[in-house]
């Protein structure tokens, strides 16, 4: 048995819009089964998820989540991909779980952009300033050509330093970067509210990132009472992150409000119905989401 080992060199190779095309089909698949643990110490959160996809293989990520390492100079999240075979359970590659994560989050949500936000949209605001943010302009230029960034962070150093890595414009003031974005990014590890859905303009997208526990949230309850909402997944999101769970139980808005997810993208019901509606797209991130993205990147190799 021959296990194959993906590391950083695979990613010059790897397209943005390939990836979206291979989550789309993945998701012509027969549904996911997911199973994710979650254990906590404080702010410290370890995060095992596995999928398993009837035709595509089985995958085990498992994810160390400090988010007070950057200070002493450690990436905030490590861990592992396992990608086994969906003949015989055997491993068949151990595939950089950086890469993964990276390209999975970003990609799922420039799906979520390429299907929600209007075509013409280039005003594009990042709220946070870390790796995400970063994986969102690279994400968003490959099909949003001339777009036009600004960054916003609760850290003015911080948004400084990224707007001179990226080009993006520096936003002082976030009620006003979001009254003049098209597409926003919310990329942050906040629990309280960040964008108001009072300031959300009509025929806005906005991708919801950041928030993958109970207790975290990017936006408030008007946010989810304006827009039309979807999710990636209702298995991984409704019951699991408090960006869905808050305005739900705090009657904002009911379970049968999201519209779609993306097993409905055969059907054509995640999609944009006007150029007036503001959309929102919560990126949750499961599992499946790993698997169908780590088998991309192997295929990717291995075609070298």
């Amino acid at each position: 048995m021959t296990i194959t080992i993906v590391g950083p060199e695979v990613e010059p190779r790897l397209n943005w819009i390939d990836l979206t095309e291979a989550l789309r089909a993945g998701h012509a698949l027969p549904r996911a089964e997911v199973a994710d643990t979650f254990l906590y110490r404080r702010q410290d959160t370890l995060l095992t998820r596995s999928a398993w996809i009837d035709g595509l293989g089985l995958a085990v990520k498992a994810a160390a989540v400090f988010p007070g390492n950057p200070a002493h100079g450690v990436p905030s999240i490590n861990g592992a991909v396992n990608l086994m075979s969906d003949t015989d359970g055997t491993l068949e590659a151990i595939v950089d779980f950086q890469i993964v994560t990276k390209w999975k989050t970003a990609g799922d949500s420039l799906l979520s952009a390429r299907l929600l936000a209007r075509p013409d949209a280039r005003r594009i605001l990042i709220v946070g300033a870390g790796n995400v943010a970063h994986s969102m302009i690279d994400a968003y230029s490959s099909s949003f050509p001339g777009a036009e960034f600004t960054v916003w962070a609760r850290n003015a150093d911080s948004a400084r330093a990224f707007a001179e890595a990226t080009g993006a414009n520096v936003a002082s003031d976030l009620e006003t970067a979001v009254r003049g974005a098209e597409i926003i990014a919310t990329t942050t590890m906040s629990t309280a509210p960040l964008v108001k859905g009072e300031w959300l303009q009509p025929g806005t997208h906005l991708d919801l990132i950041g928030a993958y526990r109970p207790d975290m949230r990017e936006a408030d309850n008007e946010t989810f009472r304006r827009a039309r909402i979807f999710v990636d997944s209702r298995n991984t999101t409704l019951d699991h992150i408090g960006e869905v769970m808050f305005p739900i139980n705090e009657g904002a808005m009911r379970r049968e409000d999201i519209i779609a997810d993306f097993y409905d993208l055969p059907s054509g019901a995640y999609a944009r119905r006007s150029d007036e509606e503001i959309t929102v797209a919560k990126n949750g991130g499961g599992a499946h989401l790993d698997l169908m993205t780590a088998r991309y990147v192997l295929d990717v190799a291995r075609s070298a």
